[in-house]
């Protein structure tokens, strides 16, 4: 397998992510509203660690599905002409 190009994500795939990211995200918030509430600054630190991998995998996230779009020529695929 070659480092640069990786197998494409399948729709079910992609969209288990994006059920997995959401409900990170809850957690997340969850655990900052905690750590906040208590002044605890090992766990709030803890917190936007998890909030800046989140960011990150949502922006994977839309990047995989502009791809799938562009490949259906879906909706979100981006019309240049």
């Amino acid at each position: 397998m070659s480092i640069g190009k990786k197998k494409p994500k399948s729709k079910a795939s992609t969209y288990l992510s994006i059920g997995t990211t959401l409900f990170g995200v809850v957690s997340v918030s969850r655990q900052l509203r905690e750590a906040r509430s208590e002044g605890d600054k090992l766990r709030l630190a803890d917190a936007l660690v998890s909030a800046a991998s989140i960011v990150t995998g949502v922006a994977l996230l839309a990047r995989e599905l502009r791809r799938m779009a562009q490949d259906e020529g879906g909706v979100l695929a981006d019309e240049r002409d």
